[in-house]
């Protein structure tokens, strides 16, 4: 026997749980060839810089150049949008049977590396979370694992590079959990916690154990706890304006003429953001390890707002700018042409929140508050309102920051962020837009399955066409034929013009005479509702409950007829996918 035909002799639980490994490995890999590529691009680009503001004239050039060779990249080589990741994802679990193309175990991970590397303005998680669950997808599809398997490693790979980014299992396992697998049995978080094991090993082997950000953390002060209630509260507010300001922008620059009018837009207006505030450049943790250290942050060349960091108060004013300008280079940059996401951008607007708060308390003289916690905490809280997910904020910058002894502040925070967000918002930053197309998993298992459920996999085209303009008798010879109840009408290109009734035809059976003096469009009628093929699961459901109809003809493009849909056969799939999703199999 052959290790190929040993494998197969496998069932696919035993299957999932040593694959989860390997893929586990694979991302790990991949978070490490990611943050080896953006740290030498950087280095190459901006550490040979003077003290001359003119070298800041070069941050005018390098982000537009970078999002053109990512333009450039994935228009003429990938020929594919991989931007978004983590909605990509979503989406692909929801619409495509948890697959994922093969270029996206490299292609975000190239496009992004590019981007971040010339100084873009974005975050490399989410490019990576994509590699990751494509990485999962594909080594399951090349298994020939069912669908349910292939879900689980599809979270295996985000979980994976979530770990492996950040040197976070748990918090890669979380991520997983709360962003994007809408319903897991408590034994399908083992693979996941081999994948998030496997992948910081790994990343602990290249990149060494320390944390991402190490940090002298201050014991935890009872009294201090008022400030972190008002840090999440302003975590809220921030959390707000980041999500309703980007997806504006976004909707805004994306009806701006060609790829190419976007990219030089965007290029030049970040190119100045830059050129004025260098702390936005690229991803901004270097800043981020300044501020944990109680640092006076100073960029990294000049800048001809340098004059306001000579002032305390004008350093809390420069700083409150950049976090709002934080947005816009980062929505430049994914708009102009560029790939990255709003992970790691969150995380700095959450580190700056808690920076400034930290910085007012301590300067106005109330009290005397750690930095360093409040930069911690501020991370947190933005993440908690960001991405809605305040138990993946709260064990993320716990074990990114190598202790928890700011579990309470955390937790707090986080949870205050969260609660006055869902106020406002239903959904985070990668759900809102899927959520208004219908097409969001969510832990509501009742809409999970609707969601699942595909309007063309359920049609039947078993009902005998009539023509419009048949005769009683040509429309006797089919129904005699035929056991069905109701039958569509069409005219000669197929469109849908109604159905005829068996109990509309039943009384004239008898009389002949009639035979040739009715036609069909004498005798047919409307349907209570016409169900299209595109349709989402729960507006047809809304349907038939509106109409309490027991079936309803289903139509395609220009209203050609295709089939019926039956209540019945819904319920049977809704019934089977429920057994499917809730299976505690794996």
């Amino acid at each position: 026997m052959t290790l190929k035909d040993y494998f197969n002799s496998w069932d696919d639980h035993r299957k999932t749980l040593v694959l989860s490994v390997l893929v586990g490995v694979l991302c790990g890999l991949a978070a490490v060839l990611l943050h080896w590529g953006i740290h030498t691009l950087q280095q190459g680009l901006t550490g040979w810089f003077g003290d001359s503001v003119w070298w800041n004239l070069l941050y005018l050039i390098y982000p537009g150049a970078g999002m053109l060779l990512a333009l450039l990249f994935v228009r003429y080589v990938v020929k594919d949008d991989i931007g978004h990741g983590v909605t990509k994802v979503l989406l692909a679990v929801s619409k495509s049977e948890s697959r994922i193309k093969l270029h996206n175990t490299w292609s975000s991970l190239v496009a992004s590396c590019v981007t971040i590397g010339f100084g873009g303005s974005v975050g490399a998680e989410a490019p990576i979370v994509y590699t990751g669950a494509a990485i999962g997808s594909n080594v399951a599809q090349k298994a020939g694992l069912p669908y349910r398997n292939m879900t689980i490693l599809l979270g295996c790979g985000a979980a994976g590079a979530v770990a492996g980014i950040f040197k976070a299992p748990l918090a890669g396992v979380l991520f997983t959990l709360e962003i994007l697998l809408f319903n897991i049995s408590m034994s399908s978080i083992l693979p996941l916690l081999l994948s998030t094991v496997s992948a910081t090993v790994v990343s602990y082997a290249f990149l060494g154990m320390e944390p991402l950000f190490e940090a002298f953390i201050a014991p935890f002060s009872m009294r201090n706890l008022p400030f972190y209630v008002i840090l999440g509260l302003l975590c809220a507010a921030t959390s707000l304006y980041f999500t309703r300001m980007t997806l504006y922008l976004e909707d805004k620059i994306k009806a701006k003429g060609s790829p190419y009018t976007r990219w030089a837009l965007s290029a030049l207006a970040l190119g100045l953001l830059l050129f004025l505030f260098p702390p936005l450049y690229g991803e901004g943790y270097g800043d981020v390890r300044e501020m944990l250290w109680g640092n006076d942050i100073q960029p990294a060349v000049h800048t001809p707002l340098a004059f306001l960091l000579q002032n305390p108060w004008g350093v809390v004013f420069f700083f409150l700018l950049v976090l709002l300008l934080k947005i816009f280079s980062m929505t430049l940059t994914n708009a102009g042409g560029g790939v990255g996401g709003t992970f790691g951008p969150t995380l700095f607007v959450g580190a700056l929140t808690g920076f400034l708060v930290a910085r007012v308390i301590n300067m106005s003289g109330v009290a005397t508050v750690p930095q360093a916690n409040f930069v911690l905490v501020g991370m947190a809280g933005l993440m908690a309102g960001v991405m809605q997910a305040p138990m993946t904020a709260i064990f993320l910058i716990a074990e990114v920051t190598g202790g928890y002894g700011l579990f309470i502040p955390l937790i707090l925070t986080a949870s205050i962020s969260f609660g006055c967000v869902r106020i406002f918002e239903k959904y985070s930053i990668y759900t809102k837009r899927i959520a208004q197309s219908g097409d969001l998993l969510t832990h509501d298992s009742d809409q999970a399955v609707l969601t699942l459920l595909k309007t063309s996999d359920l049609v039947r085209d078993k009902y005998p066409r009539v023509h419009l303009d048949w005769t009683l008798r040509e429309v006797v010879k089919v129904v005699t034929k035929s056991t069905a109840a109701v039958f569509p009408v069409v005219d000669e290109e197929g469109h849908f013009q109604g159905i005829l009734e068996m109990d509309t035809i039943r009384p004239y059976i008898l009389k002949v005479k009639q035979y040739d003096k009715l036609y069909v469009y004498n005798l047919m009628s409307d349907p209570p509702e016409r169900v299209y093929v595109d349709e989402k699961m729960d507006a047809v459901m809304a349907k038939f409950d509106r109409t309490d109809a027991w079936r309803l003809p289903v139509l395609g493009e220009d209203d050609i007829y295709l089939g019926f849909i039956s209540k019945s056969r819904i319920l049977l799939a809704y019934r089977e996918e429920l057994k499917e999703i809730t299976s505690q199999d794996i």
